[in-house]
């Protein structure tokens, strides 16, 4: 598959889909694995992560679970294609950036992605859409024991699976789930929600993962550490806060339609509007007013529009995606502005009709 091909589409985590889905966005689970023949990633030579790459490779060949993946060569990327696939959550920066033989093997639905030499040997990743743990856990678990059969992995009797970062020994698992969270945000409540979080170990990040920020209300919840927890458990502590902040969250949302309705729909029409007409537009800023207009979906605030659309169209304005869909190269970003705007509005105008700034 081509990557212009790729950016056009959209994955099974951006269907809008499953359990709680107004306010998950998608579960995550990922593995990371070494194998026992090679030192860790820091301490591979080129040799090394060639021949990593080419082993796990031959491994991937003829498993079930990614029968109609292709595989991707990072190291032979441009800059901007591997931004590509962070921007769509199928590697991560990290692995963007590093070095040497590096690869990636993702199935056609983008459910699975397998990292190769990145942070560890192996990093084993499944997504879905809502909050759907058991599945995504099943999936990834499946995806697990496959390999384990082909390749000879870096464990422990004591500490389990070994990895390059002491917070992954053990399990080597960590459970991610991906929240949009506009209501607390407006009340002011979110700061002392996340100071909750940090004293039980879990960790708050943005929408790309470790040291991204948060853009568009989006967080993504997920454990900080492994060692001394079975996958299950990891898996309901998870679990039990995200149900939380759900209840949070929709009790932030019933509070300003209750207390604040004016207001709220002031600032989802305004949002929504500007969305329509803009001629000039960030993907920052574009990112929150998304954020408003899908808060308004939910709430029955807009007609006509549907999750998938809004989700689409986080996406497709990054900025990488943005110059794979429109074919060129837009290095300045005055120049991205500009064309995220004629984006937006060709994409609600395409739902919408004409006039989509009434709906």
């Amino acid at each position: 598959m081509k990557l212009e091909e790729l950016a056009g589409r959209c994955g099974v985590w951006l269907r809008g889909s499953g359990p709680e889905s107004d306010i998950v966005v998608s579960s995550r689970i990922r593995l990371a694995r070494n194998l026992a023949d090679y030192p860790f990633i820091r301490r591979c030579s080129d040799h090394d992560l060639t021949s990593i790459e080419n082993h796990v490779r031959s491994a991937l060949r003829d498993i079930q679970e990614l029968s109609s993946s292709f595989y991707v060569d990072v190291h032979g990327l441009s800059p901007l294609d591997r931004q590509l696939l962070v921007e769509r959550q199928l590697i991560s920066r990290e692995h963007a950036s590093g070095r040497g033989a590096r690869g990636a093997a993702i199935d056609q639905d983008e459910q699975y992605s397998v990292m190769i030499n990145e942070e560890d040997h192996l990093r084993l990743q499944v997504m879905g859409s809502g909050l759907d743990l058991d599945e995504t856990w099943r999936a990834v678990d499946r995806l697990d024991d496959a390999l384990s059969e082909r390749l000879a992995y870096a464990f422990s009797d004591k500490r389990g699976y070994l990895t390059a970062c002491p917070t992954n020994v053990g399990t080597g698992l960590r459970v991610s789930v991906m929240l949009h969270l506009p209501a607390l945000v407006i009340t002011r409540e979110i700061e002392k929600v996340f100071r909750g979080l940090q004293k039980i170990s879990l960790a708050v990040r943005g929408l790309y993962g470790e040291g991204s920020q948060a853009m568009g209300d989006f967080y993504q919840i997920s454990n900080q550490i492994t060692l001394g927890y079975t996958e299950h458990d990891l898996i309901e502590r998870v679990r039990e806060v995200v149900n939380t902040l759900i209840a949070f969250e929709r009790k932030a949302r019933d509070y300003l339609l209750n207390e604040s309705q004016d207001n709220l729909n002031d600032k989802v029409a305004r949002a929504f509007e500007h969305l329509c007409q803009a001629k000039d537009i960030s993907s920052e800023e574009t990112m929150a007013l998304l954020s408003s207009v899908r808060m308004g979906v939910n709430l029955g605030l807009i007609r006509n529009l549907e999750m998938p659309t809004i989700n689409k169209l986080f996406i497709h304005t990054q900025p990488a995606h943005l110059q794979k869909l429109r074919g060129n190269s837009l290095d300045k970003p005055g120049d991205r502005n500009v064309e995220r705007a004629h984006y937006l509005q060709e994409q609600l105008k395409s739902v919408l009709g004409p006039d989509a700034s009434k709906s």
